[in-house]
């Protein structure tokens, strides 16, 4: 019987596997502080506990750090670390430090299943979800490591967005235990304010979401009408916009922020133009709390597509503002390391066929706007 990767718990499952030891609750506070207060590694160092425990854990349970591959800093201070997740898959995860904070792009999966046109993780496929261990374990690396080299004990990642590889709500049983160990004062204690999952719009899971963990949200809109959202993000057929703005609605009232945050990538003569700012608009004026982030596309060869260029993303910005919807442009870090929004790729065994798929299918840069009412689909 294979060792148990003590990571993989949240305090309570952590909690169970101490019960089946014959163990009581408080031995498993301990063990979780040790872990993920400390960084701990070896059991013996873990002097607080008794050592029946201690012996009890050798053979039975492990803490398995990611393997590093490589790790690039960029010129603003980003850091990417490339981790080895085994059979020939590998993922990233960002270290994006400002004034004000220190925030930690976390990966989901091993590539990715939903294929949005602008996403290079997209273009790569998909292999498989991680485990709990495996999301955990960015953090955990991240945060001991950089404490290490500041020499502090203090906390350095003060937010974390799932926002890198992977769609967090195809993987939902691993992903929120790990949210769990995140927000957990035993574990790192950040705030749920502080914590971001980020999603193309699975709307099922948002719901469960909403039930189970309610940390923020962040929804990958990208468009302000089903026709074109169809093209960007396949998603929007199976959870089209009005059913995602329903359950966007419904979030809020759980949600430890007053309002849902909406990424829209900005692509040139695609989805930046006048018309399209006046119906995002009419999409969410008074009819949803709700922060706009324009991402300036970061582009790559595969995908077809441009840049929208600053001024035109400007002016877009200053129209939402001007109907009164607050609206910020994302601030492009690490591109020079290739840590940018949407660049995130790995290495990634895919098991979908998504280049080959993907090439095949170029998105329309003008796509006719629907009427009123009126819903298209594309004819893929």
């Amino acid at each position: 019987m294979s060792a148990v990767n003590l990571l993989d718990f949240d305090l309570e499952g952590l909690a169970a596997f101490c019960e089946q030891l014959g163990e009581k609750r408080f031995r498993a506070t301990q063990l979780f502080r040790w872990i993920h207060q400390k960084g701990a590694t070896d059991f013996e160092q873990m002097s607080d506990l008794a050592k029946s425990l201690r012996s009890k854990l050798q053979g039975v349970a492990t803490l398995t750090p990611l393997t590093v591959i490589s790790e690039h800093v960029s010129s603003d201070g980003t850091i990417k670390w490339l981790f080895d997740v085994g059979q020939g898959n590998a993922i990233e995860s960002v270290y994006i430090p400002e004034d004000d904070r220190a925030t930690l792009c976390v990966s989901s999966q091993a590539g990715c299943a939903v294929g949005c046109r602008f996403c290079s993780t997209g273009h790569q496929g998909f292999s498989r979800n991680l485990t709990t261990g495996e999301i955990t374990a960015q953090l955990w690396f991240a945060e001991h490591t950089l404490r290490k080299r500041l020499g502090t004990s203090d906390r350095i990642i003060s937010n974390v967005v799932m926002m890198g590889m992977g769609e967090p709500l195809q993987n939902y049983n691993a992903l929120v235990p790990a949210l769990k160990t995140m927000l957990d004062d035993h574990g790192y204690g950040l705030s749920r304010r502080r914590v971001t999952v980020s999603t193309s719009g699975v709307v099922p899971m948002i719901e469960r979401l909403m039930a189970d963990c309610p940390v923020a949200l962040a929804v990958s809109l990208h468009a302000p009408n089903d026709p074109l959202r169809d093209e960007l993000v396949p998603l929007n057929k199976k959870y089209p916009i009005a059913e995602l703005l329903d359950t966007c609605r419904a979030y809020l009232s759980a949600a430890p922020r007053d309002f849902i945050t909406f990424e829209y990538c900005m692509l040139d003569g695609v989805n930046d133009t006048p018309e399209h700012a006046q119906q995002l608009i009419q999409l969410v004026k008074g009819k949803i709390n709700c922060k706009l982030n324009l991402i300036p596309f970061n582009p790559f060869p595969q995908s077809g597509l441009r840049r929208s260029d600053l001024a035109r993303v400007q002016q877009f910005g200053r129209e939402l503002q001007d109907a009164g919807i607050v609206t910020t442009v994302r601030k492009t870090r690490g591109d020079d390391i290739d840590a940018a929004c949407g660049q995130l790729a790995g290495e990634v065994q895919d098991r979908t066929n998504a280049r080959d798929r993907m090439l095949r299918q170029p998105v329309a840069v003008k796509i006719s706007l629907p009427k009123p009412g009126e819903r298209h689909r594309s004819g893929h």
